[in-house]
């Protein structure tokens, strides 16, 4: 088995991801103070926070709900949470309606980087402070908070995985997220960042399936038609990578394709313990909703986060060799 290359990569892995890391951090912090503001008017803890995500039905989306409206309950809050279903007016409806609810906070997992602007604005106009998770929008100085994971570095982990399982060489195709959304261009870019270095690998075919299992598995089925003798599938989430990983078994092709995704959803994490995927980067979706309720709740009390806007986590890479340790979206000790 190959696994044994990752290893002897481990190195040469660890100085790049810091030097990736050191450059995106930079990228994802402009050194803003967005987390504090002197006219802020001060508060004692409770009230509503208003959590509002993407479907619950994408388990990712479900486990930052779960674990804010958990923090948030925890500290003293009553919650609501509900999802825009990547609907920009389903978004400013709702945020109409925590407006209306007098919450005291929003936790936003959002529905567009440019889109999202607006209905942030307006949330702030009146008075309410905005935590983005996840994703960011393309505006700095509105929101308070906007706490992302750091998918290039974890895009990064699993790019140098995904080549070190082909021993840098074989024919690849790249399944992309919605292009409105920015994690999919920014995962895509540190995918490349590695690949790219890479004169055996060769993409043969990128195709959009909008962050989608079903589509996922339909255009996979059609690429592994045009391209037989395909040896990889890099995707951009894990909903579309156990699509692909899906379409590749039902194409008897799971000990020939490899495939590799990102987010580190339940589901994947299973296909790698299968042996039918080989990695993920698992974004820290738990922790990320806690520190947005953490601040919001600092915020609330003292009008300081004492963080800077832009926030980012670092990813884990998980493949065989920690897939045991795996809980749900967190890795235990």
């Amino acid at each position: 088995m190959k696994r044994n290359r990752l290893i002897r990569a481990a190195a040469v892995l660890a100085a790049f991801t810091l030097g990736l890391a050191g450059c995106s951090s930079d990228n994802s912090s402009d050194g803003s103070s967005g987390g504090e503001s002197s006219a802020v008017e001060t508060h004692e803890a409770g009230g509503l926070i208003a959590i509002i995500t993407p479907s619950h039905d994408n388990p990712f989306f479900k486990a930052e709900s779960d674990a804010a409206v958990a923090k948030a309950q925890e500290l003293g809050y009553e919650t609501s949470a509900n999802s825009h279903d990547d609907d920009p007016n389903k978004q400013s409806e709702l945020i109409d309606t925590a407006i209306s609810q007098g919450a005291v906070a929003i936790i936003l997992d959002n529905a567009g980087a440019d889109v999202t602007t607006g209905a942030v604005q307006k949330a702030v106009d009146a008075g309410i402070p905005v935590f983005l998770i996840d994703r960011e929008i393309n505006e700095t100085g509105i929101a308070t908070a906007q706490i992302v994971a750091n998918n290039s570095q974890g895009a990064a982990l699993v790019g140098e995985a995904f080549a070190t399982e082909l021993e840098g060489e074989g024919k690849y195709v790249e399944l992309l997220g919605r292009e409105t959304d920015t994690n999919a261009q920014v995962r895509s870019t540190a995918f490349h960042s590695v690949l790219d270095q890479y004169d055996g690998m060769e993409m043969v075919g990128q195709e959009t399936a909008n962050w989608d299992q079903q589509e996922a598995f339909t255009k996979t089925e059609t690429l592994l038609q045009q391209h037989p003798d395909l040896d990889g599938i890099i995707a951009g989430n894990d909903t579309m990578a156990v699509g692909a990983v899906a379409a590749v078994e039902a194409a008897g092709k799971t000990d020939q394709v490899t495939v590799a995704g990102f987010d580190g959803s339940p589901d994947a994490v299973e296909a790698i313990k299968d042996g039918k995927m080989l990695a993920t980067g698992m974004q820290p979706a738990v922790a990320i909703a806690e520190m947005s309720v953490e601040q919001a709740d600092l915020y609330i009390r003292t009008g300081s986060t004492g963080e800077d806007e832009k926030q980012s986590v670092d990813c884990v890479l998980i493949d065989a060799s920690n897939a045991d340790k795996y809980t749900l979206f967190e890795l235990s000790e």
